[in-house]
């Protein structure tokens, strides 16, 4: 298919021909168009659309969104223009202009943040939709590994009708954010979405509802949400670029990427085989890639958690974090995945513990610094800010599929506290999240006998024994990370009493 094809719309037939041949849409979907075509001398404003094409209905900008996205699905990223700010103008039957090469894209993820439409009706309201966007740009910008283009480029884009591939050349980068702010009352609501640029395919988006009056605190919450998403939602978009690279292509940067997602989530021996493979090819080819070290590092520290790996193997990589550490880190995973290894296996509390809490000034909004925190604090009987992390964690990143490591850990933390019952709860979610995980299955084994469930309690501890019959009752006293001899002793004897070996 051309990058503009020729449309031929017949209304009262309502089918769509593209370049002749016929395709299928939605309803909805074809009275948008329908409405574009219509109107191809002008730009359509966002506002005009819902109006029009929804009846008058109360609905949200991102039911548009969805429609917009579907039609450049089926006509082309480029058959239809964004206005950022605005609207949408349909390019489709026009002849298009390729931008003039811009900048090559980054090695690292690269994102423009576009100037959001204000559907408010109120163009006094323009101040508080810019500052938005230009909030979201700065904190982005404090997300390692993403490179940000300058709000001051991004608005030069503002009531101009652009087609998204083309901002990803003329800009240099890979996606775009864009979105919207609507008005109902005292009632304010935002979408926020991010796009490939190259295909206008939305990878995610997400709606924010608040008080007019509580703007401030709203812009605040749409801030940390909304880095914190992007952050993870990136990093498995550039996995999948980078899994369907020819393999004698990939370099470092790519196998990093590669392992990172597995990484996450090491559940088994041969999770933690395929990323360590992977993460020792990076380190071959760039003996100074930090971050694919890093990476190594908390793929080490994930396989003891989930019992792949024995405390002992896992402490080999505490003298790679160790390195790290000593050579004044300034990326925020870095320094997490090190400070992390270094309080849970590496016998140097205060050196981690500095790292982490440099990496949450550094990025307070990143959920993978925020887990990691929240488990430092528990190892060292700080419960409640603990708890406070993983609440933080939920609280700006509610759907990341990671959390059952942050549940685990919230836990844990309450068991130190002594709510039991909370801490079943917590850890029975985790389970769910993320079965098998030998970390979880011990300490919900524990939390059910302290909770007076002693047959939920002689189960779970049935199923952990079987499956790692050298964790005993002693080895967890040698082994384990809490440092509060309170929690150990109780920790230990609702083991032993669950039927946990001595």
């Amino acid at each position: 298919m051309p990058e503009v094809p020729k449309l031929d719309i017949d209304l009262a037939a309502r089918e769509l021909r593209v370049d002749g041949s016929l395709v299928a849409i939605g309803a909805r979907a074809f009275d948008v168009l329908a409405y574009l075509d219509a109107h191809t001398e002008r730009v359509v404003s966002k506002s005009e659309l819902l109006q029009e094409v929804w009846g008058g209905l109360a609905v949200e900008e991102g039911n548009l969104s969805v429609q917009i996205s579907a039609l450049r699905k089926a006509l082309g990223p480029k058959a239809i223009a964004t206005v950022p700010g605005v609207g949408y103008k349909l390019a489709a039957s026009a002849p298009h202009v390729p931008p003039a090469d811009g900048p090559s894209l980054p090695d690292i993820p690269s994102i423009a943040v576009l100037p959001f439409a204000n559907l408010t009706g109120r163009a006094e309201q323009d101040y508080l939709v810019d500052g938005i966007v230009t909030d979201l740009a700065a904190n982005l910008n404090r997300v390692s590994g993403i490179f940000v283009i300058a709000s001051t480029s991004s608005f030069a884009y503002k009531g101009k009708a652009v087609a998204l591939p083309d901002v990803g050349v003329a800009l240099g980068v890979r996606y775009v954010l864009e979105g919207a702010i609507q008005q109902a009352g005292d009632t304010l609501r935002i979408t926020v979405q991010l796009i490939e640029a190259s295909s206008a395919r939305t990878i995610w988006s997400e709606r924010f509802t608040g008080a007019a009056a509580d703007i401030f605190d709203l812009q605040d919450r749409i801030s940390e949400r909304t880095v914190a998403a992007i952050e993870p939602s990136l990093l498995f978009e550039e996995s999948r670029r980078a899994r369907a690279k020819p393999t004698d292509s990939l370099q470092a940067y790519d196998l990093a990427l590669r392992a990172a997602p597995i990484v996450l989530r090491v559940s088994t021996m041969e999770d933690f085989k395929q990323a360590k493979t992977l993460l020792d090819q990076a380190i071959a080819l760039d003996p100074d890639y930090a971050l694919a070290k890093a990476l190594w590092i908390r793929a080490h520290v994930m396989a003891v958690g989930s019992r792949a790996i024995s405390h002992a193997e896992g402490a080999v990589a505490a003298p790679v974090a160790r390195e790290l550490l000593d050579v004044h880190q300034s990326d925020p995973l870095v320094l997490t995945y090190a400070g992390h290894m270094m309080v849970y296996l590496g016998g140097e509390q205060d050196l981690g513990l500095n790292a982490i809490a440099n990496a949450k000034s550094l990025n307070p909004n990143s959920v993978l610094v925020r887990v990691s925190s929240g488990w430092v604090n528990g190892y060292t009987g700080r419960y409640e800010a603990a708890i406070e992390d993983f609440e933080h964690a939920y609280r700006i990143n509610p759907l990341d599929p990671n959390l059952g490591h942050c549940r685990s850990g919230h836990g844990y933390a309450l068991i130190g506290l002594g709510d039991y019952d909370g801490a079943v709860r917590y850890l029975e979610q985790a389970l769910a999240d993320d079965p098998g995980f030998g970390t979880t299955e011990q300490a919900l084994g524990a939390a059910y006998q302290l909770a007076g469930k002693p047959v939920e309690a002689q189960r779970m501890i049935a199923q952990y024994a079987k499956a790692y019959p050298t964790n005993t009752v002693s080895y967890f006293l040698r082994t384990t990370p809490f440092q509060s001899t309170d929690l150990q002793d109780r920790m230990s004897a609702a083991l032993r009493d669950a039927g946990l070996p001595e």
